[in-house]
């Protein structure tokens, strides 16, 4: 399978600026917040959504190099990435992150909640200085898509009843929403026109989606070490995914055990087994494929070039992660 280092090739110079101008973003700060953040950016992670931005500018301006602007917004995406990690790591009580000991594990809760705090402020801050409104209502809505699904998840902890319309609206304010918006904001950045710039926004969420969706999957077919993070982690903490939502509907006892909240000592064993022997996954991985190939369409525009073909071979990386 191609790897994801190599289907960044377009930008892998533009990433390897973006990696060493985060530390300097937030270098001059409280040593300990530094170490913080530092932490989770040495751990290093795909650079997914920073590489959409870049690889999109690219493709928007085929004959002119990136400005400083099309560079700060593929940092401050990042910044913002990064915050959220921070405080759902928090909030999901997650040892590990990207392989390595999550920032609340080694620093404590409160200081990975201020890392985090201090970041989302960094992104707002760096943002405002960007001098263009469209872009900063864009990121800053993210920042609040970030909290409503916090809040959503939640809510809806270990409720049978949550249906997959929600599930992918969640998924968007956790997953696609920062896609979407920084994609759009990219066009904003280029003088693009109000169609290129909604089909930037709908290659980004359709891409968030099927990102999301498979991350989901993975939860139950990836094995600890390759996921870094304990696999069927969401089941375990009540977050109900597309596989489970799928499954309960064909395996009424997987409701019984999750209405309980897993709280028998075979319980959790027993809704893994019922998911693994129902649809759940294959009709999740059908619907990761349906956002994916939506992501390819809203490409339709663009002329031919290295950074097109990457952003269309994204979509498939994702996919192909599932086998």
């Amino acid at each position: 399978m191609t790897s994801v280092t190599s289907l960044f090739d377009p930008v892998e110079a533009d990433l390897a600026i973006l990696v060493d101008n985060l530390k300097d973003l937030v270098r001059a700060q409280h040593p300990v917040l530094f170490a913080a953040a530092e932490h989770l950016f040495q751990a290093g992670g795909k650079r997914m959504r920073p590489a959409i931005v870049l690889l999109l500018s690219r493709a928007l301006l085929p004959d002119q190099d990136l400005t400083p602007r099309h560079r700060r917004l593929a940092e401050i995406t990042e910044m913002i990435h990064t915050a959220s990690l921070l405080h759902d790591d928090v909030v999901d009580d997650s040892g590990v992150r990207r392989g390595v000991p999550s920032v609340h594990s080694l620093f404590g809760n409160r200081i990975a909640i201020q890392a985090g705090d201090f970041l989302f402020a960094q992104a707002s801050w760096y943002l405002a200085n960007l001098d263009n409104l469209e872009v900063v209502k864009l990121l800053s809505e993210v920042i609040k898509d970030f909290a409503e699904g916090e809040i959503q998840q939640g809510i809806n902890c270990f409720d049978t009843s949550l249906t997959l319309e929600a599930y992918l609206e969640k998924s968007y304010y956790k997953t696609a929403s920062l896609m979407a918006n920084s994609a759009k904001a990219a066009g904003v950045l280029s003088g693009t026109s109000l169609q290129v710039n909604q089909d930037l926004y709908a290659y980004g969420r359709c891409v968030g989606l099927a990102f999301q969706i498979v991350d989901d999957i993975l939860d139950f077919t990836g094995s600890t070490n390759a996921l870094g993070k304990p696999a069927c982690s969401d089941l375990r903490s009540g977050n109900l995914t597309a596989p489970v939502l799928f499954a309960i509907a064909e395996k009424p006892y997987l409701k019984v055990l999750i209405d309980r909240h897993l709280e028998e000592e075979e319980d959790l064993d027993e809704a893994i087994a019922l998911v693994n022997d129902s649809q759940g996954i294959p009709k999740s991985r059908a619907l990761a494929e349906q956002f994916a190939h939506q992501a390819v369409h809203h490409l339709d525009f663009l002329p031919a070039s290295d950074s097109r073909q990457a952003l269309i071979d994204l979509t498939e990386y994702i996919l192909k992660r599932l086998y």
